[in-house]
C-alpha cells in the first residue's frame, strides 16, 4: 500500500533541487546581490543625505513651530496678566466709586438734615414773629378800645358833672395854655 506522506511544510523534498542562475546564483544570493546594488545606488545618489536634509528641515520646522508656540504662550500669559491687572484696577476703581458715592450720599443727607433744621428754626422764628405781631395788634386794638371806652366814659362824666359855666372856664384855660406853647 501506499505510505502516507506527512509534511510540515518546512521541509524541502529531497527529489527537488534548488534553482540556480548561471550555475552558482541561487535565489537568496540573487536577492542579497540586488539589495546590495540598491543600497549602493542609494548611497551613490546621496539618498541618505537627502533623507537627512529632509529630516533636518522637518526638525527645523518643528523647532520653529515650538518657538512660535512658546512666544504665543508668553504673549497669552502677558495678555492674561494685563487683563487680570485691568480687572483688579477696575474692581478697585468700582470700590472707590462706591465709597465716593457713599460719602456723597452721607454728605447730601447731612446737608438735607441741616437745611431741614434751619427751615424748622426759620419757620419757628417766623411763627413767633407772627404771634408777636398778632399780640401787638391785639394789644393795640385793646388800647384803642380802652381809650375809646375811656373817652366815652370821660365825656359822659364830664357831661354829667360840668355845666355851661364850668365848660366856659375849661375852654378859656385851654386857650390860655395853647398860647404859652
Amino acid at each position: 500500500m501506499s505510505e502516507a506522506h506527512t509534511s510540515t511544510g518546512t521541509e524541502v523534498p529531497s527529489h527537488e533541487t534548488e534553482a540556480t542562475a548561471f550555475g552558482f546564483l541561487t535565489a537568496p544570493m540573487a536577492i542579497s546581490i540586488a539589495m546590495i546594488v540598491v543600497i549602493a545606488i542609494l548611497v551613490w545618489k546621496k539618498v541618505p543625505a537627502a533623507i537627512g536634509a529632509a529630516l533636518d528641515r522637518k526638525i527645523a520646522a518643528i523647532r520653529d513651530q515650538l518657538a512660535e508656540a512658546e512666544s504665543l504662550r508668553k504673549e497669552a500669559e502677558a495678555l492674561k496678566a494685563e487683563y487680570v491687572a485691568k480687572a483688579a484696577a477696575a474692581e478697585s476703581e468700582a470700590k472707590a466709586m462706591l465709597d465716593r458715592a457713599r460719602h456723597e450720599a452721607d454728605a447730601m443727607i447731612e446737608k438735607a438734615r441741616k437745611d431741614a433744621d434751619a427751615l424748622v428754626e426759620r419757620r419757628g422764628r417766623m411763627a413767633e414773629e407772627k404771634i408777636a405781631a398778632e399780640e401787638r395788634a391785639a394789644v393795640q386794638q385793646l388800647r384803642t378800645a380802652v381809650a375809646d371806652v375811656a373817652t366815652r366814659a370821660t365825656a359822659r362824666i364830664i357831661a354829667e358833672q360840668v355845666d355851661a359855666k364850668a365848660d366856659a372856664a375849661l375852654v378859656d384855660s385851654t386857650i390860655k395854655g395853647l398860647g404859652r406853647r
